[in-house]
């Protein structure tokens, strides 16, 4: 049983036992949570779709990890001009093991 579940702006199509890094949320690690912006629902041939949410349906996870991510370095420089512009950013992630599907 897989689901597509949106958190951060961002959709992601997630399974039990799948670890993944989504935006920072604020909880401990080794918390139970529960996603519940489900926008669809499948097993084998069936397809439960949502509008915009699936009713009922939820996403059980475990926190594993507060984290940040590499840093992205942004360089910006105009020629002949004597303009030279660094920057770096490191964007905050939450790591999480699906534990269950329920539709």
């Amino acid at each position: 049983m897989y689901a597509v579940i949106k958190t951060g702006g961002k959709q992601y199509r997630v399974c039990a036992g799948q670890k993944l890094k989504i935006e920072q949320i604020p909880a401990d690690i080794g918390q139970e949570i529960s996603l519940d912006q489900v926008l669809s629902v499948g097993e084998g041939e069936t397809l439960k779709i949502g509008a915009p949410f699936v009713e009922g349906a939820a996403v059980k996870a475990t926190v594993l990890a507060q984290g940040r991510h590499d840093k992205v370095k942004i360089f910006k420089m105009r020629r002949r001009k004597h303009y030279q512009k660094h920057q770096g950013h490191r964007q905050n992630y939450t790591e999480i093991r699906i534990d269950a599907v329920a539709a």
